[in-house]
C-alpha cells in the first residue's frame, strides 16, 4: 500500500469515530440506544437492512467461491436473501415494528416472554447469543485476512485495531451510529464497487466482458449450480435466509423496529430486497472474472487482494480496503448492538434483579459497558481462532445450519396462523433442530453442506407445526398480544405509549409487553 492509500484509511477511521461521537447527542434513553425510538427514514432503514447483511467475508470466502466455481455464487447467496427479504416484506417487517410502536419494545426478544414464556426466552436468547459470539469472530478473522493481504499487517493487530474502533463508536453512539455507518459503507461500496468493475472491463473488453467472459472463463463457471453448491443447497438457504434475514438475525429486526410505522418497514424491506437482487451481482462480476485477471491462484480466498492489486490505482485500494473495514465493523456494530439489547433487557433482569431499578442514566451506562465486554469476547475467539478454513466452516456449517432452528420459534410466533403453538412447540422445535445439527456436524463423517443447512432447519419447522396442532396451547394474552400486531397504532395510541416509556422505562421490554398486553 502507498502513503495515499493509508490516508485514506486513517480519513476513513477519523470518520466513523466522528459519526459516533455526534450520534451520542441523539442519545436520550435507552429506546434511543437500541431502535432509535422509531425515527430512523425508511430508505434509511432499508439501506441499512442491506449492508447489515455484508462483511469481510464476502471479498475472502465468497471471493473464493466465485474463483473458483463461477456465477453459482451469485445464486447461493444475495439471490435466496433478496427472495427471502422479498416474502418477509409481506409478512414479517410491519409485525417486528408494531412490538415497538405498541409495546414499546427494544429487543427483539422481548415479547417471547409472553408469547411463550420465560424459559422459552432465556434459552433463544442465551443459544442466539452464543451464535453470534462465533459469527462475529468469523468477521473479525475476515478482515484480518484482507489487511494481512493488502498491507502485511499481522491477523492480531488487524483484529484488535478494528475492534477497538468498532467498540469506540457503537458505545457512545448505540443504533443512530450503526445505521449512519451503513449509509458510509453504502456510499463507500459504492464507489470501490464500480471503480474494480471499470478498472475490469478497461483491462479486458469493455462492457461487453459482460457477455463475452463466461467462454474464456473454466468450464462450469456460468452454470448456477456448480462444485460443492448444489440444486437443494439453494433451496435450504433460501429457506434458512428467508428466516435469517427477516428477524432471525437479531439486528435486522430492528431495522425494521426502527422505522417509523409497520407500513414504511415494509417500504424497508422491498428496498433492502431490491438492493440484495441487484448490487451484489455487480460486486461479484470482477470476482467470476478473476481467472482471466489473475489465472493459476492456488488459494482462492486471496483472489480479490490480487485482483485489487493488479487492477486499482494508488488511493482507490485505500478506499477499497476502508470499505472491507466498513463492511465489517458495520455488521458487527449492528450485531453488537442487539446482543447488548438482549442481554440489557432479557438476560440480565433475569439473572440480576437489580438491573430492573436501574435509573436511565444507569441502564445506558450499563448498556455501552456490555457493547464494550461483547465485543471483546468476539476478538478474543478470534484472535484464537485458526484462520485456515474457519470463516468457511463458521458461516455455512454452524450459522447457516443452526440459524433456522433459533429463529423459527422466533418468527412463526408473531404470525397469527401459529396462535396456538405453545411454549412446548417452540422449546422442541429449537431442541430438536439443534439436536440433528449436533449429530451431524459430529456424528457424520460425509454429511454434505445441504445436508447441514437444510436437515435441522426443516426438523425445527416439522416440529414447530406438529407439535402445535397435536397439542395447543392457546391463551388469551398471546391473542392480544398477536393481534395487536395486525395494524398500525393510532396517533392517541403512540403518543400514550411514548409518553409511558420516555421518562423512566422498566429494565425489562417483558415487562413493557405484559403491562401493554393485560391493559388492552
Amino acid at each position: 500500500m502507498a502513503a495515499l492509500d493509508w490516508v485514506v484509511l486513517g480519513a476513513y477511521f477519523f470518520v466513523m469515530v466522528g459519526i459516533g461521537l455526534w450520534s451520542r447527542k441523539r442519545i436520550h434513553t435507552i429506546a434511543d440506544f437500541f431502535t432509535a425510538r422509531g425515527r430512523i427514514p425508511w430508505w434509511l432503514s432499508g439501506i441499512s437492512h442491506h449492508m447489515s447483511g455484508y462483511s469481510a467475508i464476502m471479498f475472502v470466502t465468497f471471493a473464493a467461491v466465485a474463483y473458483d466455481h463461477g456465477v453459482t455464487v451469485y445464486f447461493w447467496w444475495p439471490l435466496t436473501i433478496g427472495v427471502g427479504v422479498g416474502i418477509g416484506a409481506f409478512v414479517f417487517a410491519a409485525r417486528w415494528n408494531r412490538l415497538r410502536a405498541k409495546h414499546g419494545v427494544n429487543s427483539p426478544l422481548a415479547y417471547l416472554a409472553v408469547r411463550y414464556n420465560l424459559p422459552t426466552q432465556q434459552v433463544l436468547a442465551y443459544s442466539g447469543a452464543a451464535l453470534k459470539v462465533v459469527d462475529i469472530a468469523a468477521k473479525w478473522v475476515a478482515i484480518a485476512v484482507l489487511l494481512q493481504g493488502f498491507a502485511d499487517i499481522p491477523l492480531v493487530w488487524g483484529i484488535t485495531l478494528t475492534g477497538i474502533c468498532t467498540m469506540a463508536y457503537m458505545a457512545f453512539g448505540g443504533l443512530w451510529a450503526d445505521v449512519l455507518t451503513d449509509f458510509g459503507q453504502f456510499v463507500i461500496q459504492g464507489v470501490a464497487g464500480f471503480a474494480m468493475l471499470f478498472a475490469l472491463f478497461a483491462h479486458l473488453d469493455g462492457v461487453s466482458t459482460l457477455w463475452t467472459m463466461w467462454d474464456k472463463l473454466p468450464q462450469g463457471h456460468g452454470d448456477p449450480v456448480a462444485g460443492p453448491v448444489t440444486s437443494g443447497l439453494i433451496m435450504a438457504f433460501l429457506l434458512v435466509k428467508t428466516f435469517e434475514y427477516n428477524g432471525g438475525m437479531w439486528n435486522l429486526a430492528q431495522r425494521y423496529m426502527a422505522a417509523p410505522s409497520g407500513s414504511r418497514a415494509r417500504r424497508s424491506a422491498l428496498l433492502s430486497s431490491f438492493l440484495w437482487i441487484v448490487w451484489p451481482f455487480i460486486l461479484f462480476v470482477p470476482m467470476i472474472a478473476a481467472p482471466l485477471v489473475v489465472p493459476g491462484v492456488e488459494n482462492g480466498e486471496q483472489s480479490y487482494i490480487m485482483l485489487a492489486q493488479a487492477l486499482l490505482p494508488t488511493g482507490v485500494i485505500g478506499l477499497l480496503l476502508a470499505g472491507f473495514f466498513s463492511h465489517t465493523m458495520a455488521m458487527v456494530a449492528s450485531d453488537s448492538n442487539v446482543i447488548t439489547a438482549v442481554i440489557t433487557r432479557d438476560l440480565a433482569p433475569v439473572l440480576v434483579p437489580r438491573v430492573r431499578r436501574l435509573t436511565q442514566a444507569g441502564q445506558l451506562m450499563f448498556a455501552r459497558i456490555t457493547t464494550v465486554a461483547f465485543v471483546t469476547v468476539s476478538m478474543t475467539f478470534a484472535l484464537f481462532a485458526d484462520p485456515d478454513g474457519f470463516i468457511m466452516t463458521v458461516v455455512v456449517s454452524i450459522v447457516a445450519a443452526t440459524m433456522g432452528p433459533i429463529s423459527i420459534p422466533l418468527m412463526l410466533g408473531l404470525l397469527p396462523w401459529f396462535r396456538r403453538h405453545g411454549p412446548l412447540a417452540a422449546i422442541t422445535s429449537w431442541a430438536g433442530g439443534l439436536l440433528v445439527w449436533a449429530y451431524l456436524y459430529w456424528g457424520v463423517e460425509d454429511a454434505t453442506q445441504t445436508m447441514n443447512v437444510s436437515l435441522p432447519v426443516l426438523t425445527s419447522l416439522v416440529l414447530y407445526v406438529a407439535v402445535g396442532f397435536l397439542r395447543p396451547e392457546r391463551s388469551p394474552a398471546r391473542d392480544v398480544l398477536i393481534d395487536s400486531l395486525g395494524s398500525d397504532p393510532t396517533y392517541a395510541e403512540r403518543v400514550a405509549l411514548e409518553a409511558k416509556f420516555e421518562d423512566d422505562p422498566p429494565a425489562s421490554d417483558g415487562d413493557a409487553v405484559a403491562g401493554t398486553v393485560v391493559t388492552r
